[in-house]
């Protein structure tokens, strides 16, 4: 994952995205690009990964668990996926469950022709449509949300297939970008309002979409634009680009927590470069939170940006209290509490000689569950820390996410049971700060945020969800049978 934190995988102590999507149409290499786009998208997910292309007359699939690396290991997929056009995902599992059946892309033969799915986000309705769905006899292959956009384009009665997309995605709620390929060429869209990113570029006469601009970066490819929230952009063969706003001009609500860790640091969300915008969030933790402390130190490696940003602001030497080895395999959960510490000190080592007698400010990304930073302080004080103060870089999470994003539920997230002084007693820290969401604000270059009409979802932070939330409330009342599907004006 970008910005690693194998502190967090042996308990699940961690927020991860869904998933990144990666299309190209119009180059002679299309799957060796789209495996390359995808490999800098690896953080976005690490489980699973697919690519399905298309030559003129078929299209091909291939997919597998495990790494980009991993998967498309052989230098024969260019003969075994054929095609000018391609396009692929990496996936982490939060509707369906792992399995290969819901790795993507999904694929369906229609009656327009083959059709192609590639998703980033979350559908929260899809519990509710499908049992519609299956009522009318629809036949599920996967238990992936991102069926039911398929089932919903087959059975809409509109004559073409653009008409067929946007009849289904008005029956959809949640948060989706999106990469289709069908007979006629490739479609790109975001949900209306743009909280899953999504961004076009340009190699050579190909165009290219990606969740990330690091994506671009690494095949070659020259920034175009970012695809506006509620736009679907159409390419076909020919290299002809079309543009399609069917869900009108709502009041964006990007992810504020891509800006905070999901995405690369060397990425460009909404022309704001995710390394200095996690540089100032230090910025104004440091302002906001102050600490009598000796050195900074960040948690690996997701803390560096704001503990630099903290370091220079509160003129505190920035210090590598936390040595990372690059050299171990994920964290998988161990039989014995002392296993599982052994495995942490495998991952990460206190530095001693900075440490040792020194009043340390950690500077974190955020807490979850807690149990990381309760394992990060002791390490502090094993190696002989003075004092340990613990700053997080995002507000308390105290909200699960409905949205493409891997959170607990409510009751597992810490902030959704303690206040801060609890927190910080319960990770046995000497202080423990959050940046406030205002702070968080002014970081990503807003004055402060709107509270009438939010600039970006903040729903982990604040519980303000920006859409309806149907299958949930269903699940909250289980004597309710059916519930209307919300539509985007």
């Amino acid at each position: 994952m970008n910005m690693t934190h194998p502190f967090r995988d042996a308990d699940g102590d961690k927020l991860r995205e869904e998933c990144g999507v990666f299309g190209v149409i119009g180059a002679r290499d299309a799957v060796n690009i789209a495996a390359l786009g995808l490999h800098a998208l690896q953080h976005r997910g690490q489980e699973a990964v697919g690519i399905t292309t298309f030559d003129g007359r078929e299209f091909y699939s291939h997919k597998g668990l495990g790494h980009v690396a991993q998967v498309f290991a052989d230098k024969s997929i260019s003969e075994t996926l054929p095609g000018e056009m391609a396009s692929g995902h990496v996936r982490y599992s939060t509707t369906g469950g792992s399995g290969l059946r819901n790795v993507q892309p999904l694929f369906a033969d229609l009656s327009a022709g083959g059709f192609s799915i590639a998703h980033n986000g979350n559908i929260s309705n899809a519990t509710a449509l499908k049992r519609e769905l299956v009522r009318r006899g629809a036949i599920f292959q996967s238990t992936s949300d991102t069926e039911v956009i398929i089932h919903l384009v087959a059975t809409s009665r509109y004559p073409t297939l653009l008409d067929r997309f946007v009849d289904a995605l008005r029956m959809v709620e949640g948060a989706y970008s999106l990469i289709c390929m069908t007979d006629q060429g490739m479609i790109a869209c975001r949900d209306p309002l743009g909280i899953r990113p999504l961004v076009m570029g340009r190699l050579g006469e190909a165009t290219i979409f990606a969740s990330e601009t690091v994506a671009l970066d690494v095949v070659g490819a020259e920034f175009v634009r970012s695809i506006e929230p509620g736009e679907m952009v159409q390419v076909d063969h020919k290299g002809t680009i079309s543009s399609h706003r069917p869900f009108g001009n709502p009041a964006p609500r990007p992810c504020i927590f891509e800006h905070v860790y999901f995405s690369r640091p060397d990425s460009v969300m909404d022309g704001r470069s995710v390394y200095e915008v996690r540089k100032h969030i230090g910025v104004e933790l440091a302002k906001e939170s102050p600490a009598l402390a000796d050195i900074v130190i960040p948690v690996p490696d997701s803390g560096v940006p704001a503990a630099i940003g903290y370091a220079h602001e509160s003129g505190i030497p920035f210090e590598l209290g936390i040595i990372r080895s690059h050299y171990v395999g994920r964290t998988f959960i161990q039989p014995s509490e002392g296993a599982r510490h052994a495995d942490v000190k495998r991952k990460h080592n206190a530095n001693r000689a900075i440490i040792e007698g020194k009043r340390v400010i950690l500077i974190d990304d955020s807490i979850v569950r807690g149990t990381t930073s309760m394992k990060i302080v002791e390490m502090m004080r094993d190696a002989g820390a003075a004092e340990v103060h613990m700053r997080i870089a995002s507000p308390p999470t105290g909200h699960s996410c409905f949205y493409g994003v891997d959170t607990p539920e409510r009751s597992k997230l810490l902030a959704a049971n303690m206040d801060t002084e609890a927190m910080a007693a319960f990770i046995k820290a000497d202080s423990l700060a959050f940046v406030s969401i205002d702070g968080l604000y002014r970081a990503v270059g807003e004055a402060q945020r709107n509270n009438k009409c939010p600039q970006f979802c903040d729903a982990c932070f604040t519980g303000e969800y920006p859409t309806s939330l149907t299958d949930l409330a269903e699940r909250e009342s289980p004597d309710l049978l059916t519930l209307p599907v919300h539509k985007v004006a």
